[in-house]
């Protein structure tokens, strides 16, 4: 199943299909601008680059609405890439 990321926690009134989840059993992909961004698999978060200030708008929303913390790009890189996967806040 495919789904546009609705913008509940950003202030935009929407993405306008520019961020695009896809979800396949346990794993929810993250694809903003036709780019594997972010990847969820059961309680655990990969990011594979923040890239633009919007794509990174799209990441923090997806991760926000998956359960975990996006306070700073800062913060989102050290927790979910570099190739450590983290688990879900609790």
């Amino acid at each position: 199943m495919i789904y546009e990321l609705s913008a509940i926690n950003d202030g935009r009134a929407s993405f306008y299909k520019k961020a695009m989840v896809e979800v396949n059993n346990d794993t929810k992909t993250l694809t903003s601008y036709s780019t594997k961004v972010a990847e969820i698999v059961g309680n655990t978060c990969k990011v594979f680059g923040t890239y633009s200030a919007t794509t990174l708008r799209h990441i923090k929303e997806f991760l926000l609405q998956n359960g975990f913390n996006a306070d700073t790009k800062a913060q989102i890189e050290k927790d979910y890439m570099w190739g450590i996967k983290w688990a879900k806040k609790t």
